[in-house]
């Protein structure tokens, strides 16, 4: 087995801000497996907001486990990952990226997609959401006119959020979700709830900072709508902790460290009558093609990574407004360009 790390920088059509942060470009890394003349992908992007996601960070990491990952002769991606992740539990993203990879180089060797390796079908797929980022009523407008969309999901966080979101609504009859990324109160969020139901919002996506579980409890029960938790819930052992304060879970495959959890923790949600929605980080074509192959498990999806890169780094499924169009190669049906 062979190590490959490919890094990259993408640029963005656009700015892109949320409550916390802008950029207009990001780093990634993308791992690729080869062996017996077959190569799986996987990909990992920096997010200062999370530790040991710099890219020479991770693949100086990488490079230090270079002859284990090497000398592994898996059963399968799970027995993969177990190995791999207590030598990588600081840094979920490398470890996504690696378990991405090797979850395509199985389905590739098997010859199907992956959502078939897993023995799933494409039945009732929920189609993504078009993010739009914090940004003049005008400007947001102008994307949406640029990326015409069945559902938008607005990042909020301003000290006008209601009249942003009557400013778009004013344009469309779109589905709107929205997110906060901890940028509220308790009691901003209950007040905001109900004006926001008013103008046809489906779910708040991550009001409150990530560890105001009490405060969330009374958002929970006073909210008009329901609430989804993404910095909340990391990992498979915050899911439980959701139960009571958030309606569904937004699961980041580098997040929670890759696939092999991400199947687990749905499986936990679902257990636990939580609603699944699975979430991206500006990934390119290359982590987008494997989270889609989640999609029929799915109640929600936010996947539109590659809608905002001037130039993609590979080609695989393809996002257009019908839903997801996939690849017919075998694995995530992803190559590099």
């Amino acid at each position: 087995m062979q190590l490959v790390l490919h890094t990259f920088q993408l640029e963005l059509k656009h700015t892109f801000r949320i409550s916390r942060r802008s950029f207009d470009a990001l780093q990634n890394l993308v791992v690729e497996i080869r062996h017996d003349g077959i190569s799986g992908f996987g990909e990992a992007t920096h997010n200062p907001y999370y530790k040991n996601t710099e890219i020479e960070k991770m693949v100086e990491k990488l490079e230090s486990l270079r002859s284990r990952i090497e000398n592994s002769i898996p059963e399968n991606p799970k027995s993969f990952w177990q190995k791999l992740q207590p030598l990588l539990a600081k840094f979920p993203f490398a470890l996504c990226a690696l378990d991405v990879a090797m979850h395509d180089w199985f389905a590739r060797k098997a010859g199907k997609s992956l959502y078939k390796y897993w023995g799933l079908n494409l039945q009732n797929i929920p189609k993504t959401s078009y993010t739009l980022g914090i940004d003049s009523p005008e400007n947001m407008i102008e994307r949406m006119d640029e990326i015409p969309w069945d559902c938008y999901k607005i990042k909020l966080g301003t000290p006008n959020d209601i009249q942003l979101v009557k400013n778009l609504r004013k344009h469309t009859k779109a589905k709107f979700r929205v997110d906060a990324n901890c940028a509220w109160t308790a009691e901003e969020t209950i007040e905001k709830s109900a004006q926001l139901k008013m103008l046809g919002v489906e779910f708040i996506e991550q009001p409150l900072p990530f560890d105001q579980w009490e405060a969330m409890e009374k958002v929970f029960q006073k909210s008009s709508l329901p609430l989804i938790a993404d910095e909340s819930c990391k990992t498979f052992d915050d899911i439980e902790k959701c139960v009571g304060k958030f309606h569904g879970i937004n699961i980041k495959v580098m997040k929670c460290g890759g696939l092999t959890p991400a199947l687990k923790m749905i499986q936990k949600a679902r257990n636990l009558g939580l609603k699944v929605m699975v979430g991206c980080m500006t990934e390119s074509t290359v982590g987008i093609s494997a989270i889609a192959h989640l999609l029929p498990l799915l109640d929600y999806a936010d996947m539109d990574g590659p809608l905002f890169l001037k130039n993609d780094i590979a080609k695989g499924v393809k996002i257009v407004r019908e839903g997801i169009v996939f690849s017919k190669l075998p694995g995530t049906g992803v190559n590099l360009l």
